[in-house]
């Protein structure tokens, strides 16, 4: 009985909940721009992570393969909200910003973490080839198809007679890619699902959804009830922050870039950085793969996309169009990631380098202003 009521380390950070009432009332009474900037970037963790676990609760009602998919469909809510909020507010530079801090937060600060937490327990980890083969390439897939519209933008359609040009481009290359991300959810969840299945992932589905959830499986009822909730909450608390951001930065001495690509960048994903490092830790590094880097990818193929299509919606016209230093930091990010794992081994100093260079594009944000 004792057993049953034990609070997991995952689930612990349902105490942070107590943040989002806060965030709400200090909203009401108007309290201080960076107070609430804070309180509502940590009450956004875990309404994230409430959204990951139900989705995960579903996926054992409705099989391994329609729970994957709830978790694509669902995996990035909070940063779709989170850039929405932003683009109906005008904020398109903080949303390209955070989506390019999304994708390298994943890809280097959280599979570096990740690596490194494993590797300081096991001298040495494998992972398929496979697996980080089919991310690496769809990443950089999606990062050409940001490059081709900032770079034609710097040299042939510069100047404000071309923007609907521009805009027809970045509309045609957004659906492009979102037919490329459908069809890799066919590849690796159906046609090819066997080079995806690792002989830890029979034993994983069952025993770290256990040592996970402290009271057992939740029924559909509950898991939709509180995926909706969550999904409101995240609403609610991503208004507040947006709208908060742009003073917080400035009293701060933080640039719009910084504010974007590092802060908002991993607060929409904080949940799930903790979830992959977890479970580094405990030997489980494909299935952390899946989650730094996959969610990654899953921003540029899917995210993007999906941004682009809102502004439209929205009448906030949302182009593929990045700065340069954003472009080359992806750029960047992806080739490093390419040379670390080609080999399908991590150990803990390939870790430490993927973080260093997460940590020298942040200075270069904050430089950049």
């Amino acid at each position: 009985m004792l057993k049953s009521v034990k609070i997991s380390k995952s689930s612990a950070i349902y105490f942070l909940l107590i943040f989002v009432p806060i965030a709400i009332a200090l909203e009401f009474v108007h309290a201080d721009h960076i107070v609430l900037f804070i309180i509502a970037a940590i009450a956004l963790i875990p309404l994230a992570k409430l959204i990951g676990d139900s989705t995960e609760h579903l996926a054992t009602h409705y099989g391994a393969t329609t729970g994957s998919l709830l978790n694509v469909t669902f995996g990035n809510a909070a940063e779709i909200i989170i850039a929405v909020v932003a683009i109906n507010a005008g904020l398109l530079d903080l949303v390209k910003a955070s989506i390019t801090g999304a994708i390298i937060g994943n890809i280097l600060l959280i599979f570096g973490l990740s690596v490194v937490a494993g590797g300081f327990r096991f001298k040495e980890q494998r992972f398929s080839r496979e697996n980080i083969g089919i991310q690496s390439s769809m990443l950089l897939i999606a990062i050409i198809g940001l490059a081709v519209p900032t770079i034609l933008t710097a040299t042939v359609l510069s100047g404000a007679e071309n923007e609907g040009s521009v805009q027809l481009l970045s509309d045609s290359l957004a659906i492009i890619l979102i037919i490329v991300y459908a069809l890799g959810i066919v590849f690796t969840f159906f046609t090819h699902k066997h080079l995806f299945v690792t002989p830890e992932e029979p034993t994983t589905a069952e025993g770290a959804h256990q040592e996970d959830v402290h009271v057992g499986h939740w029924s559909k009822k509950k898991s939709f009830l509180l995926l909706a909730a969550s999904m409101a909450g995240v609403i609610v608390v991503s208004e507040i922050l947006v709208a908060s951001v742009e003073q917080t930065g400035e009293e701060l001495g933080f640039g719009e870039l910084f504010v974007g690509a590092i802060i908002v960048g991993i607060v929409g994903n904080a949940a799930e950085h903790s979830s992959a490092i977890l479970l580094a830790r405990k030997g489980k590094i494909d299935l952390s793969i899946g989650i730094a880097a996959g969610s990654g990818t899953q921003i540029a193929l899917f995210v993007v996309p999906i941004l682009v299509f809102a502004g439209i919606a929205l009448g906030q016209p949302f182009t593929l169009v990045f700065t340069l230093l954003e472009l080359a930091v992806l750029f960047l990010a992806a080739i490093i990631l390419n040379l670390i794992v080609h080999d399908g081994r991590s150990n803990w100093f390939e870790g430490v380098m993927l973080t260093a260079v997460y940590i020298i594009i942040a200075i270069a944000f904050f430089f950049a202003g």
